[in-house]
């Protein structure tokens, strides 16, 4: 697809998903319609970070879904998909190993360690089978702690036991791995470019490694935690030691570091999926950009793709602005991120359930909003 060309002083809404909320595309759309209720040209261009919802923006920039067969996280059977335009896919790892899939099954010990890869290794497999001379995998929202092990077991290698019995990496092998025979990994991983799209910079291993910073919020206790940096430790040693210590190594549970074993260059998500979805044609001549998600807080200043728009804005001479479910940010910190302004639903409906349940006609209300505070010239065109 062909981004039209945009006009001059145009409106680019450019938003993350609001998560527990909204996806992507339908905030972007959200906050458009107010705008254009300005008279504004308004151009949609739904982002992501490289988690959840990468696919989506890629797909509305002109990318085409693959249907996959897969498994999640847990083994069980499920339909995913890569994006794919001029041989570079996208996979991302929430649509198999994702936190979402497995939201039936409570969060216990249990749960997380069992929490396998295997599945985005499928995907990945599908793409090189498909002939894909790149592969992106965009990292975030992962129910895993299981160091890429189910990974390379879906690109083909063999996790042995102590006793060299080949192990079933539907769900995790961690455990239990203590050798790995990779003659039987795909033959074009080493032909086919492979980067990973994370904004995650922690490494495999210790108190801000995988186990001990997200392994909680995937149903892990102190004990488990514990267990499972052991376990990467050993996995390292195995299979790349020096990848361990490498920023980025941590992300999605340490699959990153199973990613970086493989050869793989770690990107920015945001700046790669700003990169592919094609945002500087969109911001060429734009007036105003509006970026957003749900929470703006200082996890937003690491990385996160309100920032990265708000750096692209500057960069083509456009005001940019956030709207956002709620703001921790001051203005100093608003500035140094790139914001002149920020707009919060919360500003709307103090209730926070309420700003959940009702976020897309609150979007709507806001971009009526931003539209009144940063009025251009009026024009019945504009562009999705």
């Amino acid at each position: 697809m062909t981004t039209p060309p945009p006009q001059a002083g145009h409106v680019v809404v450019a938003l993350d998903s609001f998560k527990g909320s909204l996806s992507a595309r339908r905030a972007t759309a959200a906050v458009a319609r107010g705008v254009r209720r300005g008279g504004a040209v308004v151009h949609e261009h739904p982002v992501a970070d490289g988690g959840e919802g990468t696919l989506d923006a890629l797909l509305a920039a002109g990318f085409t879904a693959v249907p996959v067969r897969s498994t999640d996280a847990l083994g069980r059977p499920v339909e995913a998909r890569y994006a794919v335009r001029d041989g570079v896919a996208v996979v991302e790892l929430a649509e198999t190993s994702g936190l979402g899939l497995v939201a039936d099954v409570p969060p216990t010990p249990d749960r997380a360690a069992a929490a396998s890869t295997f599945g985005v290794g499928l995907v990945i497999a599908a793409a090189l089978d498909a002939g894909c001379a790149a592969v992106v995998v965009g990292l975030g929202g992962s129910a895993t702690t299981d160091g890429g092990t189910g990974l390379l077991a879906g690109l083909g290698a063999r996790l042995l036991d102590a006793d060299g019995v080949a192990l079933d990496a539907t769900t995790s092998p961690l455990r239990a791995v203590r050798a790995v025979d990779r003659t039987g990994l795909h033959p074009r991983l080493g032909e086919a470019g492979l980067v990973v799209a994370s904004d995650v910079d922690n490494p495999l291993l210790g108190p801000h490694g995988a186990a001990a910073v997200y392994g909680p919020q995937k149903g892990a206790d102190a004990a488990l935690v514990a267990s499972l940096d052991a376990d990467l430790a050993r996995w390292a040693d195995l299979l790349d030691p020096g990848a361990a210590a490498v920023p980025g190594a941590g992300a999605a549970g340490g699959t990153g570091f199973a990613l970086l074993a493989l050869g793989a260059e770690v990107r920015p998500g945001i700046d790669l999926v700003l990169e592919l979805t094609g945002l500087a044609d969109r911001l060429s001549g734009a007036r105003l950009v509006i970026a957003g998600e749900g929470r703006l807080d200082h996890q937003t200043l690491r990385g996160k793709a309100p920032v990265g728009v708000a750096t692209a804005a500057r960069r083509a001479g456009a005001t940019a602005v956030a709207a956002t479910g709620s703001c921790d940010l001051d203005r100093a910190e608003l500035a140094t991120a790139g914001f002149a302004d920020a707009f919060a639903l919360t500003d709307l409906e103090p209730d926070v359930p309420t700003c959940l349940t009702h976020a897309e006609p609150l979007l709507e209300r806001l971009g009526e909003r931003i539209a009144a505070a940063f009025p251009g010239d009026r024009s019945p065109h504009d562009h999705g």
